[in-house]
């Protein structure tokens, strides 16, 4: 006796060309905001509290829905700021078995469904989903998805940072809360497919495990961008905001159940604070990049639009691109509470013996660079060098980044020179390359200051 094992192979569905030379021409497009449309899953009871969440980063060019059980008592629908809302419809026919869990997976889960049901338009590419706490940076999620082909079929999101939970749930799924990206052409199908495919997971927990169990069905698995952030994090998220991945940052969820991530601030004033900057150099915002300063013998560490550290030695490049623990688990008591799904480093005991943060102030910008201004969190150690106790501001010049698809596709970290300031001992600056020819030109000059570009092997220690 044996078993045949059959594969097939896909073949391509041949569609007469019947679109008019304008379709084409259209679809041929660079893809922008009017391509993408948000499905946002909220209840009537926490949108009146999350909404300012959303309205930070929608505006009257995005187009999508918030989905919510019913609506807020006092909904004002004059706000141009907020989106529109939508009422999910009845899902009390579809079976829920997870013992512990709430069925309102199922009406969140159909965010993918009904979306598509409102939006089915020619011009739409991506469907972007997530939750009312989901904190979008759309011009990133635009030039991220420009990567792909729409008209094939994509599921783009990333997994937990929590490995407890990625474990559980499959780092192959895409977490809601993160934010994930379906592409037209897949969404259209999973619409036809949807409703029979959930009923057979009433078994599962959430809704994120339901649309990834159907997408699973279709063939397609998840293309990780690691830009997504679930934040399955508590306490204090520096570390994990300030060693950023390579990656445009596309998304932040549960920042109301972390601390605030700049200090002496609220938390909604700390994220508009981070729009501040975003809005200026959206595709910078929380890129890294590390400065020698080889005459003081010290290493510094730029987040862009976000902090600055200042390490008083030479430290290794690698050692410094590791995630400082500065955070707490997610879940305390689970057997893998401490395990990441990224690479970290524990967090000197001793204050002074880490590296000086200095936060955000500003940011200024004029025809030819962006100016970011940071200030020195409160610090009294005795052991640090008197240069660095004078030092009171960290000014960055940068260029705006715009990237193509090539750096997108393949990018690269990029450098830094320090660069010696006019204003006393309280201010220091850094010139920031801004594209990647510009690692083989010759010495710029701004102004009576001389900088000189890297080259292309020296983003590291180069002494």
């Amino acid at each position: 006796m044996f078993i045949a094992i059959l594969y097939f192979t896909l073949s391509e569905i041949v569609i007469p060309n019947v679109r008019s030379s304008s379709t084409q021409a259209a679809e041929s497009d660079p893809t922008d905001v009017n391509h993408l449309v948000f499905g946002i899953a909220s209840t009537g009871k926490s949108w009146p509290k999350r909404k300012d969440y959303v309205k930070l980063w929608w505006n009257k060019n995005i187009k999508g829905c918030v989905f919510v059980d019913n609506l807020p008592p006092e909904q004002n629908d004059s706000d141009d700021f907020a989106p529109p809302l939508c009422v999910s419809e009845d899902t009390s026919k579809f079976l829920y078995t997870y013992k512990r869990g709430l069925r309102s997976a199922i009406r969140v889960a159909r965010v993918v469904k009904e979306i598509v049901g409102l939006n089915n338009h020619s011009n739409v590419r991506w469907y972007v989903f997530g939750d009312d706490d989901t904190v979008f940076f759309p011009e990133n999620l635009v030039k991220t998805l420009s990567k792909y082909d729409h008209r094939l079929w994509y599921y783009v999101g990333a997994y937990s940072e929590n490995y407890e939970g990625s474990y559980a749930f499959g780092f192959g799924m895409a977490f809601g809360g993160g934010g994930f990206a379906i592409s037209a052409s897949l969404a259209n199908v999973l619409y036809e497919v949807f409703d029979s495919c959930i009923e057979r997971y009433s078994h599962l927990y959430g809704s994120d495990a339901r649309v990834f169990s159907c997408i699973s069905e279709l063939g397609v698995g998840l293309t990780y961008e690691p830009g997504f952030h679930q934040v399955d994090l508590s306490g204090n998220i520096f570390g994990l905001l300030a060693a950023h991945p390579l990656s445009l940052l596309l998304s932040l969820h549960h920042l109301d159940l972390v601390e605030p991530i700049f200090p002496q601030m609220t938390t909604s004033k700390s994220v508009q604070h981070l729009f501040e900057a975003a809005s200026v150099d959206s595709q910078r915002i929380l890129q890294r990049t590390v400065c020698y300063d080889k005459q003081s013998s010290r290493t510094i560490s730029v987040s862009w639009g976000y902090a600055v550290q200042i390490f008083q030695n030479n430290e290794l490049l690698p050692d410094i691109l590791r995630v400082q623990e500065t955070f707490k688990p997610w879940r305390k008591n689970l057997p893998y509470a401490g395990i990441y799904t990224f690479s970290t480093t524990r967090i000197h005991p001793d204050p002074c013996e880490r590296p000086a943060i200095f936060y955000l102030n500003n940011v200024s910008s004029d025809k030819d660079s962006i100016i970011s201004n940071y200030t020195k969190s409160f610090r009294d150690c005795s052991n640090d060098t008197i240069s660095l106790k004078n030092l009171e501001v960290v000014k960055v010049v940068a260029k705006k980044l715009e990237l193509d698809t090539k750096q997108l596709q393949s990018p690269r970290r990029q450098c830094c020179d320090v660069l010696q300031s006019n204003s006393g001992q309280n201010e220091e600056a850094f010139s920031k390359d801004s594209s990647y020819d510009s690692l083989f030109s010759d010495d710029d000059v701004e102004g009576d200051q001389a900088t000189t570009s890297m080259p292309f092997f020296s983003c590291g220690m180069n002494f």
